[in-house]
């Protein structure tokens, strides 16, 4: 039964991140918002959605593990397991806002998180930090990086009827409701059933859940030849997923965590992704990401997975 209440709650989330998404999109557009502040706001808020809401409800039901590697699990299986997928198919070029920007601000988003975390917990004061430092960036990005956003809206313009866009608001909150609910009471159910930690389960089922809305979006983008999601996207949901997912949680409910391996291994995996993408996307200064980094990206994010369990 855990099993299926996981496969289940997993399903159900992943739908529900998806009605949301479409719904966000076409109402932002319906009330003439821009698209440069859509693609900011609207599709980031979106496609985090799912780990927003499990790593609340985790806090709240009393599995912080669960909450704190969720996101640390999603931003490794991000820049490893989606984009290193991603490029395999179809490479992308890497801008100098990469460099200049979006790497800089993912990397210190990162390690303020770790400087706030290492002690094993996440105060109300560091989650407003947290939130605060979102704001400031999106502000940052709007009024100075106008001309470099990418448009994420074409993916789900084509939803226009009002009334389907309600019921898509609604489906899409009650489906990432229910399906974090099953997905979380499955995942304790079963670390408790085979001895093992909720970090694990976490790190590694939830965390690959949680990350399909940005495969989905990526993979969509490809299929239909539009432009190659950039590696900003991905980065963009990595810096939301710290500020936004964390800073919002530990507002809503404090974290303090038990298990030292989300501090002294997960979290340093997810330092070592961030600092190897660098590397990998100005060497050999061809400023682009095909399929033999894709290649090193996916065997990093299975080593990653093959420790945690021996």
């Amino acid at each position: 039964m855990d099993y299926i209440a996981i496969f289940f709650g997993l399903l159900i989330l992943v739908k529900g991140g998806d009605w949301l998404l479409k719904a966000a999109v076409a109402l932002s557009i319906n009330l003439s918002i821009p698209k440069i502040v859509i693609g900011m706001t609207v599709v980031s808020f979106a496609t985090s959605a799912p780990e927003l809401i499990v790593s609340v409800k985790s806090a709240l039901m009393g599995h912080p593990d669960l909450a704190m590697g969720n996101v640390i699990g999603s931003n490794i299986a991000n820049l490893a397991l989606v984009l290193g997928i991603v490029i395999l198919i179809e490479p992308i070029i890497v801008t100098k806002n990469f460099f200049r920007i979006d790497w800089p601000i993912m990397f210190l988003s990162t390690m303020i998180f770790y400087f706030f975390i290492k002690n094993n917990n996440l105060t109300i004061n560091e989650g407003f930090i947290l939130f605060t430092l979102l704001i400031a960036v999106l502000i940052f990005l709007l009024f100075l990086q106008k001309n470099n956003i990418v448009d994420d809206s074409s993916l789900v313009s084509e939803v226009s009827n009002k009334k389907v866009i309600l019921l898509l608001f609604f489906g899409g909150g009650i489906a990432l409701w229910l399906g974090s609910e099953m997905l979380i009471k499955g995942s304790v159910s079963l670390a408790q059933e085979i001895g093992i930690s909720e970090r694990i389960i976490s790190i590694s089922i939830i965390s690959i859940g949680t990350s399909i809305p940005e495969l989905s979006a990526s993979l969509v983008a490809i299929f239909k030849k539009e432009k190659a999601i950039s590696l900003g996207n991905l980065i963009g949901s990595n810096i939301f997923n710290i500020l936004a997912v964390m800073g919002i949680t530990a507002m809503i409910q404090p974290i303090v965590f038990f298990d030292e391996n989300l501090i002294e291994s997960d979290f340093l995996w997810m330092i070592f992704i961030s600092v190897l993408i660098l590397p990998l996307a100005y060497i050999p200064k061809r400023m682009k990401l095909g399929r033999f980094e894709g290649a090193i990206l996916l065997c990093c994010y299975a080593i990653f997975i093959y420790q945690m369990f021996k």
